[in-house]
Parts: C-alpha cells; sequence; structure tokens
C-alpha cells in the first residue's frame, strides 16, 4: 500500500527528531514548514487534521485563493512566505502571510514594511542569502548580507529574526549551511531557514530551525 501524505509527514517528523537528538539540539527546537504549493486544498487538509500547522507557499496569489477557507478551519496556521516577492504584491503577502522568508532587495524591504505599518502588522522576516552567488538565483550576495541586515534592522525597521538559503542543486548543501550559520551567528541572528526534501536532516545538523520540506510530505508534483 502506498504512503500518504499522512504517513510521509510522520516519517519527516519522526527523522527531525532524531536529527535533533543526534546534534545535541534540543526536542523541537527545529520547526517544519510543509511546503504546499501547487497542492490544493482538499490535498492539504489531512496534513492539517494530523496536526500540522506551519506551511509555505512560493506565490502569493496562488495562497490567496485557498488559504483563506482552511484558515476558517483551522484558526492556528502559520503561513510562511518562501518564494520570491515582488513589491507590487507586498500588500496582499502582508495581509496573507504569517512571516516572510525572501527578503533580498531595499525595494521590498521597505514596500513591506510600509504595508505592515498599514496594516498594524509586524511580521518577523528572513533575509535571503544566494550562498553559491548564483546569477539566476534570489538572493543577497554574502559579502553584502551584513550591510544588508543593518539596513533592514537598523534603517527600515523591519523585524529580522533570521537568514534563509537555497543551496545550488549540484553541490554538497554543507558548506552553504555553514556560511549561513556564519553570517546569522556574527550578526546575533539565530534563526535559520535552511535544507529542503532531499537535505533536511544535514540542515539540522547545521543548525537549521526551519526546514521548508515538499515533496517528502506531499509526493511529487504533477
Amino acid at each position: 500500500m502506498a504512503a500518504t501524505a499522512i504517513d510521509r509527514l510522520a516519517t519527516v517528523q519522526s527523522d527531525i527528531r532524531a536529527a535533533e537528538a543526534e546534534h545535541n539540539r534540543s526536542a523541537g527546537s527545529v520547526t517544519l514548514v510543509a511546503v504546499s504549493k501547487t497542492f490544493e486544498a482538499e490535498e492539504i487538509r489531512p496534513v492539517l487534521e494530523a496536526g500540522q500547522r506551519v506551511f509555505g507557499e512560493n506565490r502569493v496569489q496562488e495562497a490567496m485563493g485557498k488559504w483563506p477557507q482552511l484558515r476558517t478551519e483551522f484558526s492556528d496556521i502559520q503561513l510562511h512566505l518562501i518564494g520570491p516577492l515582488q513589491s507590487n504584491k507586498a500588500k496582499e503577502a502582508v495581509a496573507t502571510f504569517d512571516v516572510i522568508h525572501t527578503i533580498d532587495r531595499e525595494k521590498i524591504a521597505r514596500a513591506l514594511k510600509a504595508e505592515m505599518l498599514a496594516q498594524g502588522r509586524d511580521l518577523p522576516c528572513f533575509i535571503q542569502v544566494n550562498t553559491g552567488e548564483e546569477p539566476q538565483k534570489a538572493g543577497i550576495a554574502p559579502k553584502e548580507a551584513d550591510a544588508f541586515i543593518r539596513l533592514c534592522r537598523e534603517d527600515i525597521g523591519l523585524n529580522v529574526i533570521g537568514l534563509m538559503c537555497i543551496p545550488p542543486v549540484e553541490e554538497a548543501p554543507g558548506p552553504h549551511f555553514a556560511l549561513l550559520e556564519k553570517i546569522a551567528a556574527r550578526n546575533g541572528l539565530t534563526q535559520l531557514s535552511m535544507g529542503m526534501s532531499s537535505d533536511y536532516e544535514t540542515a539540522v545538523s547545521f543548525g537549521a530551525t526551519h526546514v521548508r520540506v515538499g515533496s517528502a510530505i506531499f509526493g511529487g508534483r504533477g
């Protein structure tokens, strides 16, 4: 009998708890962000019923289409934006999401802060660092990260709680996770959003506080 999303969720949760114990992390110190992008509400509902409450979406419009109804059924959902954001979607993003993982430009940082003030919200934010310095990928360059973190916190006034990265697919993730942890530590940031379906256990060993796991829970897309 094929494993269901509920079965796979339980496996991922168990793997995270085991990795926490193996690397002397306190139990529950890692937040599982279940990445539900491209999946419909009916596919997400069983995972909600199994107790998962933290979810990640890549696109503002997609999230707006399916989460309002689910929130009426499960009031304690926490929704994380883990995909790139355009400044013209800042208003919808602030209204829809609870945490933003992908700030990498001054323009979007200022647009988000303006919307948070307008809507009376103060969302926790992560700054995305392009640890592999890949030209096609979002994220601030590592050498520019310190100055950008300072700008976002001190000048713009965002509630920056940590850093996020997506390592190059063809490289071992460990050095990228270590680099992100180093940048965070020297800036006094304690939250690290790193690790996906293929490497979340490795990410836990490097100090991840949030792992973004999609296919290992929901299966392949399409």
